[in-house]
């Protein structure tokens, strides 16, 4: 029964072997379904209506810019009047949804999970044409999608049970429960465009919650998969209402009005500040402080020690720096190294580096495709540019070709002093700066130099500087002798500190939480 399958401990969803032909032959033939389906039109979602407009816009493969993905009606050319819809959908709708118990709403977790699972390469197909991820990346993206799932309805269910309190010294019976908030704006990133987003959302949805989800213009079809799979499964109308839209109006009339009770966003430091300023005014028939949970990026940066296994510290500063062209938030841009280990290090690291191929996602031995779109582009070799212009030395790629997608090269700069731009601004790009500093004491205080707190990593033989890194390296996830990249649902919780964010802590036992206020019931016996 799936109800008991529910209780089975949760395990993560193992990667797929492409080296085996089983896998490599069902990946091809996904990638061939989908290029099928390239182009269609897609509609906005209200209150289970799929409400098609004049105004569209296009979501295209970054790896081949002339190739639409797919077309959408764009919610930005009537916006006021399609989010106060959406909004008033999803406050009629938690109405009865908050209501709903927690079993019933965790059920339909699992049920999408197991949609998703049984045609996963379906899905990151459409990740390999949508964002440029690789058959790899994109299969972790869709694995951390259905953990996300499954995570969050085991959650639910121990959230629902019965909470410890102290026994009280009146007659009175004493219960503490958790209730939903009300309608949230779920405003998720293009980056991890199925499983960020699908965890935002259902996390939101599994507490009770309901919501309008207002995906990225870069990655809205995987998203409108995502909202077939909720209507499959029969998520009653207005739980989960879709608003596409080309630029920000959408977006900031959400988190402006004054029926939103929280807003869950993942993107940049820029909008995640705007977004919590916005949340902080308190507008007309507003009853609440409107709460905000917020992932914002990072500077991360990976330390390898003199005495560091430099070939184990090259291996993994590579694949976290150059893993999905480096647009992950908790990608390595920063490697600090000290000056005794530096040049054998740097040997290493750069012949990894050329050693990866760019290519057409498509293809299934490609490590690196193309950034998202042309303004990441253009972003990115400016970046460059600074770099050096600033004393930077370009060791490894420092090229880009768009003349048939974003293709930035795999990019090193050594000689990046601390505090210099590119050391300290996070470009999202396949980008690595790298500092050498005079020992593991000034490595530390670099690596702490930024405004962000996200993720690092250190390498070191050494249990003592391992155990000063725990103590002193201030990120929200801190990985000793390995890549700083690869969070697992339930075993890394994920999220940062400082200008990272709340430190939500995604995937984690205390991530529901966000999404429910606590209730005491006290009855006198």
């Amino acid at each position: 029964m799936q109800t008991q399958r529910t209780l089975d401990e949760f395990t993560n969803e193992e990667f797929v072997d492409f080296s085996k032909p089983e896998n490599k032959q069902a990946m091809e033939s996904a990638l061939e379904r989908v290029k099928g389906e390239l182009g269609r039109e897609y509609p906005v979602i209200v209150n289970g209506e799929k409400i098609e407009l004049d105004q569209k816009f296009e979501s295209v493969n970054p790896s081949n810019k002339t190739q639409v993905v797919g077309k959408f009606s764009d919610a930005d050319s009537d916006a006021e009047n399609l989010v106060n819809k959406a909004i008033d959908a999803a406050t009629e709708s938690f109405k009865t949804w908050r209501n709903v118990p927690a079993e019933e709403r965790a059920e339909y977790l699992f049920k999408a999970a197991d949609i998703i699972r049984k045609d996963k390469h379906y899905y990151s197909a459409w990740m390999v044409f949508e964002v440029g991820k690789t058959w790899a990346e994109a299969d972790g993206d869709t694995a951390e999608a259905i953990d996300f799932l499954e995570f969050y309805g085991r959650e639910m269910l121990r959230w629902a049970g019965e909470q410890p309190i102290v026994k009280s010294p009146y007659a009175e019976k004493n219960d503490f429960e958790y209730i939903p908030l009300g309608v949230g704006a779920i405003i998720p990133p293009w980056n991890f465009p199925l499983a960020i987003m699908a965890g935002m959302t259902m996390a939101a949805v599994v507490t009770g919650n309901t919501t309008v989800l207002k995906p990225s213009p870069d990655a809205p079809v995987i998203a409108y998969k995502f909202m077939e799979v909720l209507e499959q499964v029969g998520l009653p109308k207005g739980v989960v209402n879709f608003l596409a839209g080309s630029g920000a109006k959408v977006g900031e009339l959400m988190v402006q009005s004054p029926k939103t009770r929280f807003i869950s966003f993942t993107g940049s430091k820029a909008v995640g500040l705007h977004i919590y300023e916005e949340a902080a005014k308190t507008r007309e028939g507003q009853n609440w402080m409107k709460r905000v949970v917020a992932e914002m990026g990072g500077k991360d940066a990976i330390v390898v020690a003199d005495d560091a296994n430099l070939d184990e510290a090259a291996s993994g500063v590579v694949a976290a720096a150059f893993g999905f062209q480096g647009q992950k938030c908790s990608a390595c841009s920063r490697l600090i190294v000290d000056e005794k280990v530096h040049d054998e290090l740097m040997e290493k690291v750069v012949e990894l580096t050329k050693k990866l191929k760019i290519g057409q996602p498509t293809e299934a031995d490609t490590n690196m495709a193309a950034v998202i779109n042309e303004k990441s582009f253009r972003k990115a070799n400016e970046y460059i540019k600074i770099g050096v212009d600033e004393g930077g030395k370009i060791v490894a790629g420092g090229k880009g070709d768009d003349s048939e997608g974003f293709y930035i090269e795999p990019t090193i700069i050594d000689n990046v002093a601390p505090k210099s731009t590119i050391e300290q601004e996070e470009i999202f790009a396949p980008v690595l700066a790298v500092i050498k500093v005079k020992n593991y004491e000034e490595a530390l205080e670099v690596a702490n130099g930024t405004q962000y707190g996200l993720t690092g990593a250190v390498y070191s033989e050494s249990d003592e500087r391992l155990e000063q890194a725990r103590r002193d390296f201030h990120v929200g996830n801190l990985y000793l002798n390995r890549k700083c990249t690869g969070a697992l649902v339930g075993v890394h919780p994920f999220g940062g500190f400082n200008m990272s964010g709340t430190d939500s802590k995604a995937g984690g036992r205390e991530y529901l939480l966000q999404f429910m206020q606590g209730k005491s019931i006290a009855r006198k016996i």
